[in-house]
């Protein structure tokens, strides 16, 4: 059975809408909190997949929350090894931040709430990604910090706030800045648990609610279907590329 190793930074910010569709795909789901992990006992390279999670701190504050140095450390030795990851919001920025990238704040403030998405200049058409933004999907934006697009890089999707909101390294990688994985049930926490940074940005909690309750299970079934192409693309389509036999066919 393949395993999934899901780095969590906050309970309520879980795996949302992609938890059924890796167990759906055969995945054993292994749950760490990022935050208590024994990071040098971790193995960040064996399993199959690392999902790496959302949360409501900054990469540039590891002063506060040391761990997040070995995090980094760990999601970059992955990366090198072209080992098959995902990165939401704060992931996709820790995953960036490995790769040599800047995150900070970013100049145009907290992005919260739902929108849609333009198709960045590295998408490629075939993708599952680029099937989903075909769709014209309604988004949720929940970030006040930003990064720069890593070197080697594909652009895969910009919103009118910030122009990195998905990209992709080589075929093993992807990390997004919206939450592609929410749903409506799931929201209800976030509500909560993110009820003082809501405060300061003045949203009102019944309209996000009103908002969410409209778009979330439209995304909800978007996203399934990504994720369902998504986790067949790299661990079949491309798998089955790389294998002796494939090549074989390829060179004659």
């Amino acid at each position: 059975m393949r395993r999934a190793l899901t780095i969590s930074h906050v309970a309520f910010e879980n795996l949302g809408s992609l938890e059924g569709a890796l167990r759906g795909a055969g995945f054993e789901i292994d749950v760490t909190e990022a935050s208590v992990a024994d990071w040098r006992s971790l193995d960040f390279i064996a399993p199959e997949l690392v999902v790496v999670l959302g949360g409501p701190i900054g990469v540039y504050e590891s002063d506060a929350f040391p761990f997040l140095d070995a995090e980094i450390d760990a999601i970059r030795r992955r990366l090198i090894g072209e080992r098959p990851t995902l990165g939401v919001c704060l992931g996709a920025q820790l995953m960036a931040a490995a790769l040599g990238a800047k995150v900070y704040p970013g100049a145009n403030g907290r992005e919260i709430g739902w929108g849609r998405l333009t198709e960045g200049d590295g998408l490629r058409q075939e993708d599952a990604f680029a099937k989903f933004l075909r769709a014209d999907p309604v988004v949720l934006h929940w970030h006040g910090d930003t990064f720069d697009l890593p070197q080697g890089a594909r652009r895969l999707a910009s919103s009118d706030k910030y122009a990195n909101q998905a990209f992709a390294i080589g075929e093993y990688a992807l990390g997004v800045q919206f939450h592609i994985e929410v749903t409506a049930q799931g929201l209800e926490r976030w509500y909560v648990g993110h009820a003082c940074e809501l405060a300061r940005a003045g949203i009102d909690v019944s309209a996000l609610r009103a908002e969410s309750r409209l778009h979330a299970p439209v995304l909800e079934a978007a996203a399934r279907r990504f994720f369902d192409r998504w986790i067949d693309e790299t661990f079949n389509e491309r798998a089955a590329l790389r294998s002796p036999r494939a090549v074989s066919r390829t060179l004659c």
